[in-house]
């Protein structure tokens, strides 16, 4: 397998977020891209395999909430061959500092999450800078993406990916001609004809962007609100600025690709993952990597009964589980229904209860008879009508929680 050259100095940065307020519940006490996916992988396995297998050693990550709950899992960088004396895995944390080259607390977005780093990455000294965002599901070749960078002298690539109109109303929009160069970015527009978006991986040429990141501060400095830069998201200022430029070119994403930091996303992607539509696991040169926790197979008994479901290790399944992923050590007992929901580890459904549309956090327990959720009319989802169920919660038997509900970790109803 063909690596990036060695003599090219690449540097990737894993933008690993903050809070995760729009999954609610399940990001109280974990950062986002710590989150499951596919029952026994998290969110951030995909940009760091991609990563490993573009041959791209120097790659630092950038947690600023619930730290502590990737530490473990990101293990220095082993699992992806980045632990190495020189260079490799870097993680990088909110700090205090003085001076002009410092800004204090956490970043508000991430551009302004680029602008904080800015001495570091001078430091560095790369060719290239790849940035990309760790709560998306997707599995891209990256060595012909940074060929295509070099060869066109692009300050900045886009990769883009094809989604719904609607959706894309969440996303940044991008125009671009028929030669790939980037006319045009709406961030957020409330409407649009075209399903074009930003997929949050970018390559960038380091000195423009420092330059650029440095003259929008200096222009935006004086409405900055307290020890926010002004700088935002991708989208608010900096894209805009590099594509009046003239040299920001737009490549196509291969493959599957879907932002998962919605309930309705999340749950849609597993939804797509048990249909097929989801192809991110079929590379052998690009394998997704992650930690492997080891357990006994799942196991389903006699009474037991899977409808194009995934069961995780050491799972153990007497009841029906439908259109549904569980994860580790998950029991469902004799009677009970699981449907078009995600649960999480050690999640235990008690005999005849139901779930449905929902996704239950790690050690959750749901009661005999329970009801927890409902299937939505149609088969569109919407964040409103998908239940989360957060850490450790407790459900009597015979109760029912409506759908859409959200209860907060360590919550008994």
């Amino acid at each position: 397998m063909t690596s990036i050259p060695v003599d090219l100095r690449t540097l990737a940065v894993v933008q690993a977020g903050g809070q995760g307020s729009r999954m609610d519940v399940l990001t109280r006490e974990r950062a986002k891209p710590a989150l499951p996916f596919a029952g026994t992988h998290a969110l951030i396995d995909f940009p760091l395999s991609v990563l490993a297998a573009a041959g791209v050693s120097d790659v630092w990550v950038s947690v600023q909430f619930q730290s502590s709950s990737l530490d473990g899992y990101l293990a220095g960088g082993r699992p992806w061959d980045l632990d190495r004396t020189r260079g490799g895995f870097r993680r990088l944390t909110p700090e205090e500092g003085t001076g002009p080259a410092h800004e204090e607390g956490f970043s508000h977005g991430n551009a302004d999450g680029l602008f904080r780093m800015r001495e570091a990455i001078r430091v560095a000294d790369p060719d290239v800078l790849l940035v990309l965002s760790a709560d998306h599901v997707f599995n891209l070749d990256l060595r012909p993406v940074v060929a295509e960078h070099l060869a066109r002298e692009a300050e900045c690539t886009l990769v883009t990916a094809e989604i719904g109109v609607q959706e894309a109303t969440e996303k940044v929009v991008v125009e671009h001609d028929a030669d790939g160069r980037v006319t045009g970015v709406r961030a957020k527009p409330p409407s649009t004809d075209s399903g074009t978006v930003a997929t949050e991986i970018f390559l960038y040429h380091p000195p423009t962007l420092l330059a650029e990141l440095e003259r929008l501060h200096a222009e935006l400095q004086a409405a900055a609100d307290g020890e926010d830069t002004g700088l935002g998201d991708f989208g608010d200022h900096l894209l805009p600025a590099l594509v009046r430029r003239g040299h920001v070119h737009a490549t196509p994403m291969t493959g599957y690709w879907k932002d998962v930091g919605r309930p309705q996303t999340y749950l849609q992607a597993h939804r797509d993952l048990l249909t097929g539509t989801v192809d991110v696991f079929g590379h052998p040169d690009r394998p997704v990597l992650g930690q492997t926790v080891p357990g006994p197979p799942g196991w389903v008994g006699e009474e037991g009964e899977l409808v194009d479901a995934m069961v995780g290790p050491g799972s153990r399944v007497r009841g029906r589980v439908v259109r549904s992923v569980l994860g580790r050590g998950v029991q469902v007992q004799a009677g009970a229904v699981v449907e078009d929901s995600v649960l999480l580890d050690d999640v235990l459904v008690e005999a005849g209860a139901r779930v449905r549309t929902s996704v239950l956090d790690r050690g959750t327990r749901v009661g005999r008879h329970a009801t927890v959720g409902a299937c939505p009319p149609g088969t569109r989802l919407r964040d409103e009508t998908v239940t989360l169920v957060g850490q450790d919660c407790r459900v009597r038997g015979g109760t029912t929680v409506e759908p859409g509900a959200r209860l907060e970790p360590g919550s008994t109803t």
